[in-house]
C-alpha cells in the first residue's frame, strides 16, 4: 500500500466557483441551453493595444527567462500606476510580479505565516482566503458580517477578533462575492486597530477600478506610514483589463518583506511568463480609457439586474458598490419543495437551478454566506435578462 499523502493537502477543498463553472461548460458543450454567472471574469476582449505588446515581445523574441520577480520595467510601471491611482510611493525592488494576483496572495501568506498563525478575514469571503491561510499552516478566524454594518467589518469587530496568535487581516475592497466598498474612514478605523496591535495586512485591491455610484477608491496603504510599512498590497492587470488568462499579477510591500516574497517565488515558480509580462507592462502604462468604458457597462449592468430583480417574491439581493457580482438571499427557499426536491442550503438552491432552470451561479456556502447564491453581471445584458426570467420561472416550480 503506497504511503498517504499529505494531510494538510488533502484538506483543501475543491473551488466552487470553478466547480461550477466547470459543469456549467460541460453543459454547453454537450449543446444544452445554459447561461453561465459563475466565473468571476469580465467579458470584454483584452484591448488590442494589449494584445499587440505580447505579439511584439514574441516577434522581437522576449522569450527567455527574467528576473523572478519580473522585468524591471514592469515593476516600474507598477510603481507609477500604483502612485497616480493609489496615491501610494514604491520603488521596483518594493514589487513582486507574479502568476496572478491569487499566487500573490499564497506567496505573502506563505511568508508571514507560521504554524498556528491566526489570519483574519470578514465574511463573506473570497472562497481561496480560506484555503489558502490552511494551506500555509495558519487558522482562518472568520468575522461574520451581515447587514446591520453592510456587509463589513468594524474596528469594533476587528478589536474583538484579535489574539495574541493574530498575524494579519485580509482586506478586500471592492469585495468578492458581496461587492462592498470601505469609505475611507472605515478603512482608517481598521489601520487604527491593526497598528496598534501590529498586526499586518494584506490588502487585496484587485477590484479597485469596478466601483460605482460615484464612490471613490482608498488604498489602506496610503492612510500613513504606519499602515504602509504592515500592508501588502495586492492587484494585478486580469480585472481592469480584461487579462485574465495572462496570468500577471503583483505586489507591493516594504523592501525586507519584498525581498522574501522575492526569494520564496525565486525558488517556487521562478519569473512569471515573459511574454504576458511585456503585455501587462502596456496595460499599465498604455491608454486607460477602456477601463471607464468596461466600468459603465458593469454599472448598466448591475442597475438593469437589481431593479427587474426587486420585483422577483421572495429574495433579496445585496446592493454591490463594486466589482461585478450581486450575492443573492435565496433563503425563503430552505426546507421547501421545488421539483419534488427539497432544497436545504444554497448549494441545493444552485444545483436544481442549474438542472431544471439552466443557469449556473455560484453558490455562497464556500464563501461563508450560506443563505446567498452570486450571480456575476460580467456578462451580456441579454444574459441578465433571460437568466432573471428563468429565475422567475424556475421559483414558481
Amino acid at each position: 500500500m503506497s504511503k498517504p499523502l499529505s494531510i494538510l493537502a488533502q484538506g483543501v477543498r475543491a473551488s466552487t466557483t470553478i466547480e461550477i463553472d466547470s459543469m456549467y461548460k460541460k453543459m454547453k458543450a454537450e449543446g444544452i441551453d445554459v447561461i453561465g454567472f459563475g466565473a468571476g471574469e469580465p467579458d470584454f476582449n483584452t484591448p488590442d493595444n494589449i494584445k499587440l505588446a505580447a505579439i511584439v515581445a514574441i516577434n522581437n523574441n522576449f522569450t527567455k527567462y527574467t528576473p523572478s520577480s519580473g522585468t524591471l520595467s514592469l515593476r516600474q510601471a507598477v510603481c507609477d500606476r500604483l502612485f497616480e491611482d493609489c496615491k501610494v510611493s514604491y520603488t521596483p525592488s518594493q514589487i513582486v510580479v507574479s502568476n496572478g494576483a491569487k499566487q500573490c496572495l499564497y506567496l505573502a501568506l506563505s511568508v508571514l505565516t507560521n504554524p498556528g498563525d491566526e489570519i483574519i478575514f470578514q465574511a463573506p469571503y473570497w472562497v481561496s482566503y480560506y484555503e489558502m491561510v490552511k494551506m500555509t499552516g495558519g487558522n482562518p478566524v472568520i468575522v461574520e458580517t451581515g447587514e446591520e454594518s453592510g456587509w463589513k467589518l468594524t474596528p469594533e469587530m476587528l478589536e474583538t477578533a484579535i489574539t495574541p496568535k493574530t498575524k494579519a487581516l485580509i482586506l478586500n475592497s471592492p469585495s468578492n462575492p458581496s461587492g462592498v466598498v470601505y469609505t475611507k474612514e472605515e478603512l482608517q478605523g481598521l489601520a487604527d486597530i491593526c497598528v496598534k496591535h501590529d498586526i499586518y495586512v494584506i490588502a487585496d485591491d484587485i477590484y479597485y477600478k469596478l466601483i460605482y455610484d460615484g464612490l471613490e477608491f482608498t488604498c489602506i496603504a496610503s492612510l500613513g506610514e504606519e499602515i504602509k510599512k504592515l500592508t501588502i498590497l495586492i492587484n494585478g492587470v486580469s480585472k481592469s483589463y480584461a487579462m485574465t488568462g495572462w496570468r500577471i499579477g503583483y505586489l507591493a510591500a516594504e523592501p525586507e518583506i519584498a525581498t522574501v516574497i522575492g526569494n520564496f517565488q525565486s525558488h517556487a515558480s521562478s519569473n512569471p511568463n515573459s511574454i504576458a509580462q511585456a503585455a501587462a507592462e502596456e496595460a499599465l502604462t498604455g491608454p486607460q480609457s477602456g477601463i471607464e468604458t468596461m466600468r459603465r457597462a458593469f454599472e448598466g449592468r448591475r442597475d438593469y439586474f437589481l431593479e427587474k430583480a426587486s420585483k422577483i417574491k421572495n429574495i433579496k439581493c445585496i446592493h454591490p458598490h463594486g466589482a461585478f457580482y450581486i450575492m443573492m438571499d435565496v433563503s425563503y427557499y430552505f426546507g421547501k419543495n421545488l421539483y419534488g426536491k427539497r432544497i436545504e442550503n444554497a448549494d441545493d438552491f444552485a444545483n436544481l437551478f442549474l438542472d431544471k432552470g439552466l443557469v449556473a451561479l455560484v453558490p455562497c456556502t464556500g464563501f461563508g454566506a450560506p443563505k446567498h447564491v452570486r450571480w456575476s453581471y460580467a456578462t451580456s445584458m441579454e444574459n441578465i435578462k433571460t437568466g432573471l426570467e428563468r429565475l422567475e420561472i424556475f421559483l414558481e416550480g
